[in-house]
Order: structure tokens, then C-alpha cells, then sequence
């Protein structure tokens, strides 16, 4: 259970990362700083990849016959991650949106 809490944590960690740097794109944006809003949405794109490939990893596993616990702590992970990726979305138009009307 050590080893899949860590993994578990991984997901919650890269997936807050990636929801905190879509943030800041939105903030750049609105600043007029679409450069750094760009590189905001690629930095929330490299954590969010990260979270999915390590997601991916425990899907190949119960593929493989590896069972894996279903706690509130995989729920929240799991929530988190998707929660993050809308955001990321959803930043990347409105950083769009701002470009156009600046």
C-alpha cells in the first residue's frame, strides 16, 4: 500500500501543478503577457502529461491482473487529476480569447 500511496500522491502532485500553471497562463494573459502565458500552458501541459502517464501506468497494471485498492485517496487523485485538465482546457481557450481581443 506504501508504494501505491506514493503513486497515488504523484498524480495529486503533478496534477496540482499543472492546474496552478494553467492558473498563471490566465494571469499572464490578462496582463497582456501572452509569451508567458504560452509557457504557463506548456508547463501546465508537461505536469499534466506526467499525472496521465502515471494514471496510464496503474490502468496497465489492472490490465495485467494487478488489482489495485480503490480508496478515497485514489478517488480524490483521481478527481483532482480530471478537475486539472479542465482547467488546463479551459485556460487555454480563455488565453486564446485574450490574444484576440488584446
Amino acid at each position: 500500500m506504501e508504494n501505491l500511496e506514493h503513486v497515488i500522491f504523484q498524480i495529486i502532485l503533478h496534477g496540482g501543478n499543472g492546474r496552478s500553471a494553467a492558473m498563471e497562463a490566465l494571469l499572464a494573459a490578462k496582463k497582456g503577457d501572452f509569451g508567458g502565458a504560452r509557457e504557463k500552458l506548456k508547463e501546465a501541459d508537461n505536469a499534466l502529461n506526467e499525472a496521465h502517464r502515471i494514471q496510464t501506468s496503474l490502468i496497465q497494471r489492472e490490465i495485467r491482473g494487478e488489482k489495485t485498492e480503490i480508496s478515497l485517496l485514489m478517488i480524490h487523485a483521481q478527481d483532482h487529476l480530471m478537475n486539472a485538465m479542465t482547467v488546463k482546457d479551459l485556460a487555454a481557450e480563455m488565453v486564446e480569447l485574450y490574444f484576440r481581443i488584446n
